[in-house]
């Protein structure tokens, strides 16, 4: 592996470590630039197949999406919609008549690039006690790391999904280079059903540890199952932005981290995970520990 690929590799997990400790606005606005940066590249990517989407209005409504789930997630839904609907008066008063492919290319990236991201602003902020803040902007740093039960229940949750992640792409990269033999797609030629495989399992293995740890009900269960949900959830991520690239004729989404191309290239795995995870842990455990 390229040590400029591993530097920024390590760069890039501090600053999301960080932000993800200091919760609040500081997480907020980290999701908000992450957005903002992967739909610039997504917007690329569907203007060089020809289409004219609503490139900044999407930015911007995608923006009060993500605030609205920092401080009402509750109407987060309402604003999809209402975001939705603006999108499509946009490009209904347009001087060019908007094609079916430039609404969709503008709804999708909506959807893609704002709506599922504000998951992850859902389940570090809002299942965070208002509490747990001591810093300036509802931020938080812990006094003793070492005693996980007295963090936030957002910061566990969502640091438990994060290893996951990280756990089935370090997997399945590793484990695929060295002893993958079969091709999973022609999406991704690179990518192996060996690798796909243990990453799936890395992931089982972290979230079955993580749900022992914070002493779920029927933690074998829910921790597989949990891991499971994300393994796969962050290899259909990968494969949706490959397609979307080789759609568009490009090897890399852009070339903003050195080693590992674009936002959209490094951030894919975490677009479909958000949501699977924030209903897991508000839907299924509570019907678990009630049942």
């Amino acid at each position: 592996m390229p040590w400029t690929r591993i530097y920024s590799g390590i760069i890039a997990i501090a600053l999301a470590l960080g932000m993800l400790i200091l919760g609040g606005w500081y997480f907020t606005l980290g999701i908000g630039l992450i957005v903002y940066l992967g739909q610039l590249e997504y917007f690329q990517l569907t203007r060089a197949k020809g289409m004219a989407p609503a490139g900044k209005t999407t930015l911007v409504v995608s923006q009060v999406l993500l605030v609205t789930a920092a401080l009402a997630p509750s109407l987060t839904d309402a604003m999809f919609s209402l975001a939705g609907t603006l999108i499509c008066f946009y490009l209904l008063f347009q001087p060019k008549f908007a094609s079916i492919a430039d609404i969709s290319a503008s709804i999708l990236g909506l959807f893609y690039g704002g709506y599922l991201p504000s998951y992850w602003v859902r389940l570090r902020v809002d299942l965070s006690p208002a509490v747990a803040t001591t810093l300036p902007l509802n931020g938080f740093w812990p006094e003793n790391f070492s005693n996980f039960h007295a963090l936030p229940e957002g910061l566990t949750l969502t640091l438990l999904a994060f290893l996951c992640i990280w756990a089935a792409d370090i997997g399945a990269y590793t484990f695929g280079k060295f002893f993958g033999r079969t091709r999973l797609s022609d999406i991704s030629p690179k990518k192996t059903v060996e690798g796909a495989v243990f990453g799936v399992v890395g992931s089982i293995a972290v979230a079955a540890a993580g749900a022992w740890y914070l002493n779920w009900p029927s933690w074998e269960f829910t921790g597989a199952a949990l891991g499971l949900l994300i393994g796969i959830a962050s290899l259909l991520g990968d494969l949706t932005e490959s397609m979307m690239k080789r759609d568009a004729g490009v090897k890399d989404s852009g070339q903003l981290i050195p080693g590992h191309g674009g936002i959209l290239d490094r951030a894919d795995s975490y677009v479909f995970t958000a949501p699977l995870v924030y209903y897991f842990v508000t839907l299924v455990l509570p019907l678990l520990s009630h049942s």
